[in-house]
């Protein structure tokens, strides 16, 4: 990577998720979320695992920090279980100290061990009671006033421990995933097949709008309440790929790509950054897509001090001359994974959604630095599976050149577009520390970097792309 280089204070490590790694479910008073509920319905998870055990990490943060250490991390972006901390969710409902200390400890001993703490409050696991109460996110008035207790209940106990909070982890997953395709919980979808409940063509946009409120509500507490002694910077994380038209020569796949990438990112991005929804999407979906008071668009306009970015792959788009259907959520358009010389965007991998494609992630970065007014951006995971990875023998898995060599061309792309874009990128969370509980896949699916021995103890095992994750930075990071 000759001619590129990283700030000393540039910020790289991994990231996790707590019903992914942390197991215990009803340890210390703990609570069920809506994972663990949905977990339960037959035919829901690939394998018919949940995360009842997961990597135990919450029995083994001691070697979670060892790993991250030999790793070379700076920094370890993580997750809040909020029926951890409060069992049953509400702003009246009792806080859960043995839940909420566990997580004092864990940032406490992350400190110690020169290791950045980077809290995400929200990565998908609501609450079961919420839901079960007054229907969570399809519920504003409600989830809003929830969700602020326990940001504020987070903000107080960890005080200036922590100078990195995310609001939420891909709010376009819980809404799109959790209300309209019904793939995540709680699995709303118009499909009867699938869910006796939901409204595909209207949900997601209702949870969208809760979601915003929720980050722009939280973002108003801990500034007024905390940033100033403690000191830290709070933002939101949103998902996304990038988007290269099916057939270039064509304005209308070109239009298209833009739309693609509003549908997904620019619903969230825009309400943060101009406090409005983006017009192709007003132009839809019409008034199933809710309107902003004056005073929520106030609260949601400038709500970020940095941009949480996750990325992994790229797609070809090609528009559609049909009227859209009430309930599309992409922008009318098909994704493909070859263009019409077909050629592939990238190579399959486990996930039938993630094909790599390394330069489509540095104009990405360029495309939101650029619609954004060249915000400070983190990226908060990238990373991929492997085709097959499951049912190799652990020599193997541990053997992951594949994963590592995409880490060499995301990471690469990141350097040029901060070197040669002047993109303002200052942080680097690869998507996973270990291999987890991966949502609807189960078990079936890695993305860790490290092996982890489900059934023999839960040892984990570095691969080879933790080490090249660390060389590569090693390399590019300025020295003092």
């Amino acid at each position: 990577m000759e001619g590129l280089s990283l700030p000393k204070d540039f910020l790289w490590g991994f990231a996790t998720a707590s019903y992914q790694i942390e197991g215990a479910p009803h340890e210390d008073g703990r609570g069920d979320s809506i994972w663990d509920t949905y977990c339960r319905i037959p035919g829901k998870i690939a394998d018919g695992s949940s995360g009842d055990v997961a990597c135990d990490s919450y029995h083994r943060t001691a070697e979670d920090i060892a790993l991250l250490k030999e790793c070379g991390a700076r920094a370890y972006r993580f997750s809040i279980s909020w029926s951890r901390v409060i069992p049953l969710g509400g702003r009246n409902d009792p806080v859960n100290e043995k839940g909420l200390q566990y997580y004092v400890k864990l940032v406490d001993d992350l400190i110690a061990a020169g290791i950045e703490p980077m809290i995400t409050l929200y990565h998908w696991d609501c609450p079961a009671e919420l839901d079960k109460r007054y229907g969570s996110m399809l519920n504003k008035e409600e989830f809003v006033k929830d969700y602020a207790n326990f940001a504020r209940v987070m903000f107080k106990a960890m005080g200036s421990k922590v100078k990195y909070w995310i609001t939420f982890n891909e709010p376009w997953c819980s809404s799109i995933l959790g209300y309209s395709t019904g793939l995540f919980a709680p699995g709303h979808t118009s499909d009867r097949t699938k869910s006796p409940v939901g409204d595909s063509s209207r949900e997601p946009w209702i949870v969208g709008h809760t979601l915003l409120l929720c980050h722009g509500t939280a973002v108003k507490i801990y500034r007024e309440e905390f940033k100033a002694k403690d000191g830290g910077q709070i933002g939101i994380t949103l998902n996304g790929d990038w988007a290269e038209p099916w057939d270039p020569e064509d304005p209308a796949d070109v239009e298209a790509c833009d739309r693609k990438i509003e549908f997904a990112i620019s619903w969230f991005g825009d309400p943060v950054y101009f406090g409005k929804y983006p017009d192709s999407m007003r132009k839809q979906l019409g008034d199933r897509l809710p309107e902003f008071t004056e005073e929520e668009a106030a609260l949601v306009k400038g709500s970020n001090d940095f941009y949480g970015m996750n990325h992994y792959c790229a797609n070809y788009i090609k528009h559609k001359e049909s009227e859209p259907d009430p309930e599309d959520f992409t922008g009318n358009l098909e994704i493909l994974m070859e263009n019409k010389a077909g050629e592939s965007i990238g190579p399959e991998t486990q996930s039938v959604w993630l094909r790599p494609n390394g330069p489509g992630f540095r104009k990405l970065l360029k495309w939101l630095s650029d619609r954004y007014g060249n915000p400070t951006m983190y990226v908060t995971e990238n990373g991929t599976s492997i085709k097959g990875e499951n049912d190799l023998p652990m020599e193997g898995i541990l053997n992951d050149e594949f994963r590592a060599q995409y880490f060499r061309d995301y990471i690469k792309a990141l350097a040029q577009a901060r070197c040669l874009d002047g993109v303002d990128v200052m942080g680097y969370m690869a998507w996973s520390l270990m291999d987890n509980f991966e949502w609807a896949e189960g078990y079936i699916t890695r993305f860790g970097v490290t092996y982890v021995d489900y059934e023999g103890g839960q040892k984990r095992y570095p691969k080879k792309s933790a080490k090249v994750v660390k060389e590569i930075f090693e390399s590019l990071i300025q020295k003092e």
